[in-house]
């Protein structure tokens, strides 16, 4: 329902607007337009469109980058957009600019981590560049398959092109991160567009190294959820440490008499998603 997406957003946009209590921010989590719109030179347009909806908000708008992001634009590029939500200042994510993860806190006591799960990727990225052959050296030690986008007969399928990984870089960055929210006794919410659980995924739309990545995480007491995206089915799992693993229905498989997206009201003990059409409600205590 391609067309019907736009219509959908903005009755999101309506609905969040007239919320009480009000609400402190949206969290974006990729895939905001279709790769579709490169082949057809409209990328730019259909960027413009959704960020005007988005923009008739009065709150802050945290965006995942995703796989159909990055057909359309390379990594400098979507730095330069509407779609970098990430602070000004130097101190909230990791030294490389060009890495859209970042931290911040959006009320007492609870921090926001925003990862970026395209950092290892041949996805937006030069093919001459470091990036690149460091990102295509890991896919081709684990694919062997002529497509790249194939999960065909590989013992690890979600190493597949439309996926990406963490840079060890960034996962040094977010344990930092982490430790910080231990000391100060924080719950932290992550978002990412790549699923880091299998459970929350269909075994196929997964972060390369989702172990490495949860290692972190349960190496800390101090996160609470992980919100993503890209599986456009949805999915959900709590893991053995706690923490609860949301994975989001798309809005492109959507019928245009339902919708997809919801609220999150957060307390000390609990986060409260009341859920939009295909998303159902549900309670996820800490």
């Amino acid at each position: 329902y391609y067309r019907n997406s736009l219509r959908l957003l903005r009755e999101a946009v309506r609905e969040w607007a007239g919320e009480s209590p009000p609400i402190d921010l949206v969290l974006q989590l990729g895939d905001s337009i279709d790769g579709q719109n490169a082949r057809r030179g409209e990328a730019e347009s259909a960027l413009q469109q959704v960020l005007e909806v988005l923009g008739q908000l009065s709150v802050p708008v945290h965006h995942a980058w995703g796989n159909h992001e990055l057909y359309n634009f390379s990594r400098a590029r979507l730095a330069r957009t509407g779609l970098y939500s990430r602070p000004a200042g130097g101190s909230a994510g990791p030294p490389d600019r060009e890495c859209h993860a970042y931290h911040c806190s959006p009320a007492p006591r609870l921090r926001l981590v925003v990862l970026d799960s395209y950092d290892t990727s041949t996805l937006g990225t030069e093919p001459g560049s470091a990036r690149y052959q460091e990102a295509l050296r890991v896919l081709r030690e684990k694919n062997t398959n002529d497509d790249l986008n194939s999960p065909e007969g590989l013992k690890e399928p979600h190493f597949v092109a439309f996926n990406g990984g963490f840079s060890q870089a960034q996962l040094d960055w977010f344990d930092e991160v982490l430790k910080f929210s231990d000391e100060n006794q924080e719950k932290v919410i992550v978002m990412a567009h790549v699923p880091i659980h299998p459970y929350a995924s269909n075994g196929v739309c997964l972060a390369w190294n989702y172990e490495a990545a949860l290692a972190v995480i349960h190496a800390h007491g101090c996160v609470v959820c992980v919100l993503a995206g890209h599986l456009h089915d949805g999915a959900y799992c709590l893991d053995p440490h706690g923490v609860h693993h949301l994975t989001l229905e798309g809005l492109i498989e959507t019928p245009p008499q339902s919708n997809a997206f919801g609220t999150v009201y957060v307390y000390e003990d609990k986060m409260v998603l009341k859920g939009r059409g295909r998303i159902p409600d549900r309670v996820m205590h800490f």
